[in-house]
């Protein structure tokens, strides 16, 4: 990760550089990769007050930037608040990609890796009854679509064997594909 610290209007010490530098060095922790993370530290003086204004700028490989800008009467305080916000959004899109993963055989358990292994010889594939799935016609489909609420769509086979897609619109009435 390549990091910059910069001093705006004033001039940076080393124990300034060193805490903002630590406090980078924690986003690691997140294992995202990070490409680059700037700290611009700059002196801000508006109506006679004295602050300061800490921005993070961190680039990570699959998001696009983030900025965090923190202002503060206290050069550690500022750092202090914007490195927790940045942490705050590394952690939401860490867990983000975490929770979107695609499972594999093995998250599903023993009896999927099992199929897995199996050649093509041994799958033994069981005809369907069909009675289940007898064709519709269009009105029973409405009517299926009407009795369940949540329900907003329904696939079905019309009497002449294509596959249909009833759905509801916006405006109360129905759609086909």
């Amino acid at each position: 990760m390549n990091t910059s610290i910069t001093g705006r209007h004033f001039e940076l010490t080393d124990a300034i550089k060193a805490y903002a530098e630590a406090a980078v060095e924690g986003l690691n922790k997140y294992h995202l990769d990070i490409i680059s993370a700037s700290t611009v530290i700059s002196a801000n003086e508006k109506n006679g007050k004295k602050g300061f204004s800490t921005e993070f700028i961190i680039n990570l490989k699959d998001k696009n930037t983030l900025v965090i800008t923190q202002n503060d009467k206290d050069v550690y305080a500022a750092i202090d608040l914007a490195i927790e916000r940045m942490k705050k959004s590394l952690r939401r899109h860490a867990e983000k990609i975490k929770d979107h993963k695609i499972m594999s055989f093995k998250d599903l358990g023993e009896e999927a890796e099992a199929v897995a292994e199996m050649s093509a010889e041994e799958i033994e594939i069981v005809p369907m009854d069909l009675e289940l799935h007898k064709p519709l016609d269009f009105d029973e489909a409405i009517d299926a679509l009407k009795a369940e609420k949540k329900r907003q769509f329904i696939v079905f086979n019309d009497n002449d064997g294509n596959m249909r897609v009833m759905y509801k619109r916006a405006d109360g009435r129905f759609g086909l594909y």
